[in-house]
């Protein structure tokens, strides 16, 4: 019991001095760049009715889509211990190969090209 709280004494005493530190340490001195707001490489201060890539959200879906795949795919190795693991590895590969038609697909059709 002594060990536990001399643990958290020592954790909420170094964290204290860590956030009092980083508030007194940094140089603090904005400009003008620094102080506008600053959002997706757009000036703010323009027109909202600008139009922009649709890129920015084709890259925000890829990474969807393959933290997706990541989701789907981590208990896969517990599967080992399923009755049928050719089914289990069935849907694995499944999932892994639509996956990869699909990024094949937008690679070949040119929508992973950043500059038009």
């Amino acid at each position: 019991m002594n060990q536990i709280i001399s643990i958290l004494a020592i954790t909420s005493i170094l964290s204290c001095v860590l956030v009092t530190l980083s508030f007194w340490l940094p140089q603090m001195t904005p400009d003008s760049e620094k102080l506008s707001p600053y959002e997706c490489g757009f000036d703010p201060l323009g027109s909202a009715r600008l139009p922009f890539s649709m890129r920015f959200f084709l890259v925000a879906i890829l990474f969807l889509l393959f933290d997706l795949e990541i989701a789907l795919l981590l208990p896969l190795p517990w599967g080992d211990q399923l009755p049928d693991t050719t089914q289990t590895f069935f849907w694995a590969m499944s999932i892994l190969i639509l996956l990869t038609l699909g990024l094949v697909y937008e690679w070949i059709q040119g929508g992973l090209e950043w500059a038009e």
